[in-house]
């Protein structure tokens, strides 16, 4: 319930900036650019940055994601609980009406599992494990050609002592008698059954007896932790990887959360990216560029390929290598490469002589362009 309120009371879309319309290449590029401009990286000791980073995180986690987009679209729309909040004190509501079944039907009406004479677990049942964000700084070649590396991070994971359960070593926890295991209980009025997280157990539907030291009867502890992360070839800056399931675990019997993992791509010397095709530049001499020539340029993988060159090739102009640039299963960039003609700025006597007489027989394009 909490949750569906939180999507009710939060204009995701107004966070990230777009309209409720907008594509997901447009919510993407949104969430990029915002988390560039928030991360508390680049906003050490801001507090308020580091809060508008996890708003930006938490509303690309629902819009970002098409099944989670539809279900917040959904209780945006109906209001949560499709409709039929919570009672005082936050008490879900839960239809009796014997054993005709109107009860399941008056339940699915108003968008609630469970009704008729089944009984109705809380708001307190499994819980999903929280999403982690981190980011992970990558050299362009193995942005380029991926790699599998680790992750170092220090977070909630499941207690290393009691594997999760929250009873000491050698002890077991026990069902709630109050409750039954459910971890609610219900207060019948008449026609209607009001359901309550049990008192006796919190809502988790059992009870810890001997709590274990390491996470006092929680299941998790916080402690460095190891994840081995594969990178996709073709990854780009700013690009966000999900791995489901490596966030922090799940409460009751919960599902984990997901680790977000965001690329920083570190410049190459070299190299620039648009899209798959890398750009490169090479210098080429004048005689070079004016009566042509065949040059060695280098590619990504540290080989080189010939490109042959017109005479004339003016400075900067581009040339297209096929296949030459970042390479996927199914797909290849290409190389673009931009020649620069290089000017010297220093003569040796011989060389000045000879550009001297060349240029008594060279028309100088301003002259060209006066005689047309």
């Amino acid at each position: 319930m909490s949750g569906q309120r939180e999507w009710y009371e939060k204009d995701y879309y107004a966070v990230l900036g777009v309209s409720k319309d907008a594509t997901v290449k447009d919510i993407t590029k949104a969430y990029r650019r915002l988390a560039r401009q928030y991360h508390p990286d680049a906003n050490p000791d801001n507090a308020a940055a580091e809060e508008k980073f996890k708003d930006i995180s938490a509303a690309y986690d629902v819009v970002g994601d098409e099944k989670k987009r539809a279900e917040y679209d959904e209780v945006r729309r109906v209001g949560p609980m499709g409709g039929f909040g919570g009672g005082a004190g936050g008490q879900n509501i839960r239809f009796d009406m014997g054993g005709d079944g109107f009860g399941d039907i008056l339940g699915q009406m108003f968008g609630r599992a469970g009704g008729g004479r089944r009984g109705g677990g809380g708001s307190t049942g499994p819980q999903r494990g929280q999403d982690i964000e981190t980011t992970l700084t990558l050299d362009f070649v193995d942005a380029a050609h991926g790699i599998t590396t680790s992750l170092h991070l220090t977070a909630d994971a499941q207690c290393s002592s009691c594997s999760g359960s929250g009873a000491r070593a050698g002890t077991t926890p026990k069902t709630c008698a109050a409750c039954g295991g459910r971890g609610s209980t219900a207060d019948n009025q008449g026609m209607f059954s009001f359901s309550q997280p049990c008192r006796s157990c919190s809502g988790n539907g059992i009870i810890i007896e001997n709590p274990c030291s390491i996470c006092r009867g929680t299941g998790i502890e916080r402690r460095p932790r190891e994840v081995n992360v594969r990178i996709p070839a073709g990854v780009d800056n700013g690009q966000r990887i999900r791995l489901k399931g490596r966030g922090t675990p799940g409460r009751n019997g919960g599902p984990a959360g997901d680790l977000f993992v965001e690329c920083n791509v570190a410049p190459h010397p070299l190299f620039a990216r648009e899209g798959l095709n890398l750009l490169t530049r090479v210098p080429v001499s004048f005689t070079e560029a004016v009566l042509g020539a065949t040059i060695a340029v280098p590619t990504l993988d540290g080989s080189e390929v010939t490109l042959r060159m017109k005479a004339g090739t003016q400075s900067g102009s581009r040339h297209r290598v096929k296949g030459k640039g970042i390479e996927l299963p199914k797909q290849a960039g290409d190389l673009i490469v931009t020649v620069d003609v290089d000017v010297p700025t220093k003569l040796s006597d011989v060389e000045r002589a000879a550009i001297e007489k060349l240029s008594e027989v060279l028309s100088s394009p301003r002259q060209t362009e006066a005689s047309s």
